[in-house]
C-alpha cells in the first residue's frame, strides 16, 4: 500500500513525492539555462573593477566644459546625482543591517518548508536576494571577493547532482527512483521526510546559485558593451 506523505505543508508534499520526477526536470531546466547564460554572457568573469552596478557617471561631461554651462551647475542644484551607490552611507548602513536577516530569513524557508509556506525554490531566490542586494550597493567586485564565481558555478552543478543522487540512493537501496521510503528501513514516513529534506535542499542550492550566476554573467558585461 501506498505509504501517506505526512507532510503538513501540501505543496512541499506534493511537489518533492509525487511530483519529484517532474521537479528534478525543472532543476536539471534552471540548471542548463544558467549555462547557457554563462556561455553567451561569459559568466561575469571579466569585469575585475570596484565599480557599482548601475549608471556610471564617469563618463558624463561636466557641466563646466558644455557651452554655456556654469562650474559645477548640476552637482549644486543635485549633489546626490552624481554620487556613486557604494558611497552613499544610508544605503549602505541598510543593506548591511538587512543583509544577515535576509539570509536568516531564506534558511528559515528552507528547513521550515515541511510545515508552512517555503522550500526550495523560494528559499533559494531570497537566498540570491541578500547576495544580489550585496553586490548592487557594494559593488561586484567585492560581491565576486565575497561570493567568487566559482563557488558559484560549484553550487549550481552540486544542487542538481544532490537531487540526483537521492534518487540513485533510493535506486541502490532496492526501491525505485526517487523513492525517498526505503532510505529508513524502519520507518518508511522518516525515509520519505529524510529525502524530501535532502532533495529540497538541493533544489534551494541550484536555485540560489543559479540566480547571482546570472547577476555574475549580466553586471559583468556592463563594460563589455
Amino acid at each position: 500500500s501506498r505509504v501517506d506523505v505526512q507532510i503538513p505543508n501540501v505543496v512541499t508534499s506534493v511537489l518533492a513525492s509525487y511530483r519529484g520526477f517532474d521537479t528534478f526536470g525543472e532543476v536539471a531546466v534552471v540548471f542548463t539555462a544558467v549555462v547557457g547564460a554563462m556561455v553567451l554572457l561569459g559568466g561575469g568573469r571579466r569585469r575585475d573593477t570596484d565599480e557599482p552596478i548601475g549608471r556610471d557617471d564617469s563618463t558624463r561631461p561636466d557641466d563646466s566644459t558644455r557651452p554655456g554651462g556654469s562650474p559645477g551647475g548640476e552637482a549644486m542644484a543635485n549633489p546626490s546625482s552624481r554620487r556613486p551607490v557604494r558611497q552613499n552611507l544610508i544605503l549602505r548602513v541598510v543593506a548591511k543591517a538587512l543583509f544577515p536577516f535576509i539570509l536568516l530569513f531564506a534558511l528559515y524557508v528552507q528547513f521550515h518548508g515541511d510545515f508552512g509556506p517555503g522550500g526550495g525554490f523560494q528559499a533559494g531566490v531570497i537566498f540570491s536576494a541578500g547576495w544580489i542586494l550585496y553586490g548592487l550597493v557594494f559593488g561586484l567586485a567585492d560581491l565576486q571577493r565575497a561570493l567568487p564565481p566559482r563557488w558559484v558555478e560549484i553550487g549550481a552543478a552540486s544542487g542538481l547532482l544532490l537531487y540526483g543522487g537521492v534518487g540513485l540512493l533510493s535506486l541502490f537501496l532496492g526501491g525505485n527512483f526517487l523513492a525517498y521510503a526505503v532510505l529508513d528501513p524502519h520507518s518508511p514516513v522518516h525515509g520519505l521526510h529524510r529525502g524530501i529534506f535532502w532533495i529540497e535542499l538541493g533544489v534551494g542550492i541550484t536555485v540560489a546559485s543559479v540566480m547571482v550566476a546570472i547577476f555574475y554573467s549580466f553586471a559583468g558585461r556592463g563594460k563589455q558593451l
